[in-house]
């Protein structure tokens, strides 16, 4: 039998929201809150503040957390004068990192840099396992000199240790618009890759490919699936398989104010067939988690995890 974890943040005005936050489940349905709801692990450098998370368990077990290095609480009104175009130009460039053995105990923060100078700020990383090269690619979305950090791209580095990584290259690029939040999932030794795209439609997509690194098409199948949602409404999709076998997606529903967003799930028999069902009804959520990525872990880290405090002078 396993669980799962959410690891995300809160959408709040004050900088405790833009920090690491923990959900549990036991059947990827009912979630529980981690550390009484508060941050697990607090940002220290770079903007003083992390989001967009990805988790992933390496082959030697291993857990490693990347994150955008970017704090609106702190920032917005300072060094990025109210601009989101000011931030997709000048944001950081770098990915936040932390590791642990057991998901209590993690190394200091890194700052990881994989953007040059031709790069905007780096957004909302996520990590899959290669197996054919035995390596993990991470992605992200960014904005580039290129296209006078005009509509945003998906970038790749490969890296086999989270310490050496390549320089980085374009994943994907859509001809009529910018995409983000990329999210990508293998399925019988297929590549399925979830993308906010920015226009065209303002939703988000599915798109796949026999190739980790693409070229991707796109899953038409899922249009429908999304095309009774409002346009610019949803982003940061994140999914996962449960042990019966389905696939649950969720989509973060940003549309309403910060104090009732949340996630939005979604259920699939398969990835590849891109049909699924809206069930709002099957899942509760403490509070609204913010853009994260969930992954299964073992009974005993899940409770380890709910019997996790962490005081505030051990930040």
């Amino acid at each position: 039998m396993q669980a799962y974890l959410f690891v995300h943040f809160k959408e709040k005005r004050t900088p405790d929201g833009e920090q690491v936050y923990f959900g549990v489940s036991k059947d990827g349905f009912l979630w529980e809150e981690v550390n009484d709801g508060n941050p697990v692990l607090w940002s220290y450098y770079g903007d003083k503040g992390v989001r967009d998370f990805t988790i992933t368990r390496t082959k030697e077990g291993r857990f490693v957390i990347l994150a955008t290095d970017l704090s609106l609480a702190y920032g917005m009104l300072n060094q990025y004068q109210h601009s989101w175009d000011e931030i997709s130009r000048n944001g950081s460039k770098c990915l936040v990192l932390w590791e642990s053995d057991d998901l209590i105990h993690w190394s200091e923060q890194r700052m990881i840099q994989l953007g040059d100078e031709d790069f905007g700020c780096l957004w909302a990383p996520d990590i899959i396992y290669d197996r054919k090269n035995d390596d993990y690619v991470i992605h992200w979305s960014s904005s580039h000199s290129s296209n006078n950090y005009g509509e945003k791209g998906i970038y790749y580095s490969r890296t086999k240790d989270f310490v050496r990584f390549t320089k980085a290259e374009v994943l994907y690029q859509k001809e009529d618009s910018g995409v983000i939040d990329s999210a990508m999932y293998e399925e019988d030794g297929k590549y399925y890759l979830f993308l906010k795209s920015e226009k065209n439609p303002a939703r988000i997509i599915l798109m796949e490919s026999e190739s980790i690194t693409g070229p991707f098409k796109k899953i038409e199948d899922f249009d429908q699936s999304m095309e009774s949602l409002q346009e610019g409404q949803y982003e940061a999709p994140t999914a996962f398989k449960l042990e019966d076998g389905r696939w649950c997606l969720f989509l973060d529903f940003y549309g309403v104010s910060a104090e009732e967003q949340g996630y939005v799930p979604f259920i699939a028999d398969q990835l590849s067939k891109g049909t699924f069902i809206r069930s709002d009804q099957s899942f509760k959520f403490p509070y609204g988690y913010k853009h994260g990525t969930i992954l299964p872990i073992t009974m005993e880290e899940y409770e380890r995890l709910k019997s996790y405090k962490k005081k505030p002078s051990e930040y």
